[in-house]
């Protein structure tokens, strides 16, 4: 019998079943999908010279990640790669923001856009050398992180505490109204605010953008090399060194529950997969309470306020094999490996507003990767292996453009969506389309045909938002990876801290499990030595 068992190889649950493995247990991984990896694939299914990344790509919370970095993956056959610049933010008058690799670099970049930026940009990193490393720790550990937080507190002393916190409580927009004169920091930080749902008017979002910035001022957006599937491959090779095993294209239908307590799972085949100690859940907080786990098990409390869990936007994505590099007016763009395309804070605003009014974008604001300028590995000299998404509703009410999309993503709507986003291309690098050798659309539905936690499109397992963001997530009152089930553990991107490619919830999932068994183990040494004192105390003197 197995000590426990993982729902999900995604990099959560490979995280925690490396983590258990570690420990000494036995750990087998139950994959849905016939490999490995969740949201952290890439395949040459578009084209046989292009490799694609085929959900996320650049990974500055992974190269950040304490818990990535205490795995030490490079043993196992990973490798980091970077583009030159971390990223552009193209204009349409040819000028562009970019986040530099140094930063002396970005600060000079900025003050060409507002005298002084270079100078706000510069005491924002000075800040991050200060508690950066706080903030991660605080970030990437159990809430409530005390011990993390205490430390950060200690850093914030004196009269720049109250400030600060301020600061990165603040909407995007506000903050760099308040740190800068001219556009490119402004939209910088509302740009990398937009990675997660977070619009430019939600309060926290400046933290975030701020946030994204400095781990890709200090840490770049790295690229696996080879492609992102590199780094779920390092990940199931070290488990496999250390005794555990993944099992892909095994469906889990059933978590088996006995006197409250998690005994094991049930796949589609009907195959019952009993545990000794626990069960880790690398699936979305909707898909566990009333789904794997039967409503019978579960608190009413937990099950009403299931029914307010809030999604993140659906995502809508395109793969392009372009027979060159593409050819951006703002010639400072072609270096970098992310490029951001809106052509103000206020379009950027105007976008999240027709989201949250349930309507298709006419403008979208488009997120494109340049992989073979991240990594030459990606496609043969002299073209570029790319991709770009947007965000769309998750109920569509209205189109914005002209194409009447109403959310069926049939065939027509697919198209008609990826012809938007390469006119919004076109607009920023004239010819672009013209390069376009082979392309492939991941539309909302497709999302989660290929990965179940990705609902309709929705990559980071849940809102960001403030309102369910650290004892709020997934639920008021939860914010731990412990469920109302024992020995059953939330270990995805629906528990704190969220979504991203770091590993935190599941390596939270796992040192809880670990924790829980070592006193239950502790527990009962002490209950075993107590009980023979007691027997030897009773037996008679010779």
């Amino acid at each position: 019998m197995l000590d426990a068992v993982v729902i999900g190889a995604g990099p959560n649950g490979l995280v925690a079943a490396n983590l258990l493995a570690d420990a000494g247990w036995s750990v087998e991984v139950l994959e849905a999908q016939n490999e490995p990896g969740g949201a952290v694939r890439s395949d040459r299914g578009l084209h046989p010279d292009y490799v694609n990344d085929m959900f996320s790509a650049f990974y500055p919370l992974a190269a950040a990640s304490p818990v990535i970095q205490s795995l030490e993956l490079q043993a196992d056959g990973l490798r980091w790669s970077h583009a030159p610049s971390v990223l552009a933010h193209p204009l349409s008058d040819g000028r562009c923001a970019v986040l530099e690799r140094s930063k002396e670099a970005t600060a000079q970049g900025l003050d060409a856009f507002g005298a002084g930026d270079g100078v706000a940009w510069s005491r924002m990193c000075g800040t991050w050398d200060r508690i950066g490393g706080n903030v991660l720790d605080a970030l990437f550990t159990p809430f409530p992180p005390l011990k993390a937080a205490a430390r950060l507190a200690l850093r914030l002393r004196g009269p720049v505490g109250l400030p600060l916190a301020r600061s990165l409580l603040l909407p995007a927009r506000r903050l760099g109204e308040e740190e800068f004169r001219g556009d490119a920091g402004r939209l910088l930080l509302a740009g990398n605010a937009l990675h997660a749902d977070l619009a430019p008017e939600a309060a926290g979002s400046g933290g975030f953008g701020w946030l994204l910035c400095m781990l890709g001022q200090h840490h770049g957006f790295p690229v696996p090399a080879g492609g992102a599937g590199g780094l779920a491959a390092a990940l199931v090779q070290r488990l496999e060194r250390h005794g555990g095993t993944v099992r892909c294209g095994e469906p889990v239908r059933e978590v088996v529950v006995r006197g409250g307590r998690a005994v094991g799972v049930r796949t589609a085949t009907g195959e019952a997969v009993p545990v000794r100690r626990c069960v880790l859940a690398d699936v979305s907080a909707p898909d566990l309470y009333g789904g794997l786990v039967d409503e019978r098990y579960l608190p009413s409390a937990l099950l009403q306020s299931m029914r307010r869990f809030q999604w993140d936007f659906a995502t809508f994505k395109t793969d392009w094999a372009l027979g060159g590099r593409i050819p951006w007016n703002a010639e400072a763009a072609a270096g970098a490996g992310t490029v951001h395309l809106s052509d103000s804070v206020g379009e950027l605003t105007r976008f999240a507003a027709q989201l949250a009014s349930g309507t298709v974008p006419d403008r979208p604001f488009t997120l494109l990767g340049q992989m073979t300028t991240a990594d030459v590995s990606r496609s043969p000299r002299g073209t570029e292996s790319a991709w770009a998404y947007t965000h769309v509703p998750q109920t569509i009410v209205g189109d914005a453009g002209p194409d009447r999309i109403t959310g069926v993503w049939d065939e027509r709507e697919r198209e008609a969506m990826a012809d938007r986003v390469e006119r919004h291309v076109e607009h920023y690098a004239p010819g672009f389309r013209s390069l376009i050798r082979a392309r492939r659309i991941l539309a909302p539905p497709n999302f989660q045909a290929l990965d179940a936690n990705l609902h309709n499109g929705a990559i980071n397992g849940g809102t960001a938002s403030l309102h369910q963001q650290l004892i709020f997530r997934p639920v008021p009152g939860t914010g731990r990876p412990e469920t109302p089930v024992r020995a059953l553990y939330l270990a995805s991107a629906s528990a704190h801290p969220g979504g991203g490619v770091h590993g935190a919830c599941g390596a939270n999932a796992a040192r809880a499990a670990l924790r829980s068994t070592t006193g239950a183990a502790r527990a009962l040494t002490s209950a075993q030595r107590l009980l023979s004192g007691r027997l030897r105390i009773q037996q008679p003197r010779d």
